[in-house]
């Protein structure tokens, strides 16, 4: 670990209290959009390790929880926040209380969305703060100032995403459960976190890809910082494809839908929109460029469900 913390030990709460299903369920899928290329698809059910704590969201957490020693827990995130969500159900599983700040100042003066509405059901304090404040959250004066607003001086800061050194080790699992069954693994990325950790327990010769589903090509800077963070370097053989965000996080199109729509009458998987729906469409598009060799074996990494009443934004 080159220096780094190692991770606090497991307290009874965070491994009987959640019982997370561990290592996931690896699932293979007949698809001819692959065969055709002579590529083979598994699909990595991260989705199926906790009904509430779904996919990453747990190998992320879990090693927080932990290292928050039963403190509250303060996180941040957008209006659709996944892990929003996945820390407010942590919370109230563990009996923890959870305050969430939320990008967008505008957003307190209006009715809750269905993923807010499921967080403060949760029992979640949710403090939103100004877009630019947001920006600026990993400042320390910054992030000082919006604790004693949200009266959160004693908690434990659980970053955006859930992507801090701790849960790029979590995700570092994930690559381990895959050593020697596929040949390059497939993940959609939003913070980065995973798909840091990922790379890193994969076996040599294998690879990792990222389909960011935000735009800005900040995320390959992201992933060394993290990954120096946790391991004292870079770690796996990883890259990113950046033409699948289809308009930026929580945003969608007809074709996505469309296609998200065909994959589950295909395979009677539910394809949850703001992420797994664009990992598979890049994945269909690179098969069809010639991308894989023949003989090429991927694992898509499904990391969640979809979350019901959720209505991603169009461009």
């Amino acid at each position: 670990m080159t220096g780094q913390p190692s991770t606090p030990d497991p307290t009874p709460d965070a491994t009987t209290a959640l019982r997370p299903r561990l290592p996931s369920p690896l699932q293979e899928v007949v698809d001819d959009r692959f065969a055709r290329h002579g590529v083979r698809l598994l699909l990595k059910r991260d989705d199926l390790i906790h009904p509430q704590l779904i996919g990453n969201k747990w190998r992320k957490l879990a090693p927080n929880l932990r290292a928050a020693a039963g403190r509250p827990l303060l996180t941040f995130g957008g209006a659709y926040s996944n892990h929003l969500r996945a820390t407010a159900a942590a919370g109230r599983l563990l009996g923890l209380p959870t305050i969430g700040v939320v990008r967008g100042q505008e957003l307190a003066d209006r009715p809750l969305n269905p993923s807010l509405a499921r967080c403060t059901a949760d029992g979640m304090r949710l403090h939103f703060v100004d877009r630019s404040t947001y920006r600026h959250k990993t400042d320390p004066a910054t992030l000082a100032a919006v604790r004693r607003a949200a009266d959160a001086g004693d908690a434990y800061v659980v970053p955006e995403g859930g992507s801090n050194s701790l849960a790029v080790r979590g995700c570092e699992e994930l690559g381990a459960e895959l050593r020697g069954r596929a040949d390059v693994v497939a993940v959609a990325c939003g913070t980065g976190g995973t798909l840091a950790g990922l790379a890193a327990g994969l076996a040599p010769g294998r690879r990792a890809l990222g389909v960011p589903v935000l735009k800005g090509g900040f995320l390959e800077e992201e992933i060394r910082r993290l990954q120096h963070r946790a391991f004292g370097g870079p770690r796996g053989d990883w890259h990113l494809d950046d033409r699948f965000h289809f308009g930026g996080y929580a945003r969608t199109t007809p074709e996505l839908d469309a296609f998200a729509a065909d994959f589950e009458s295909r395979h009677a998987l539910p394809v949850e929109r703001l992420y797994v729906a664009k990992l598979l469409y890049g994945l269909v598009t690179l098969a069809s460029e010639g991308a894989f060799p023949r003989g090429t074996t991927i694992a898509a990494v499904i990391t969640g469900s979809p979350f019901p009443s959720e209505k991603p934004e169009l461009p």
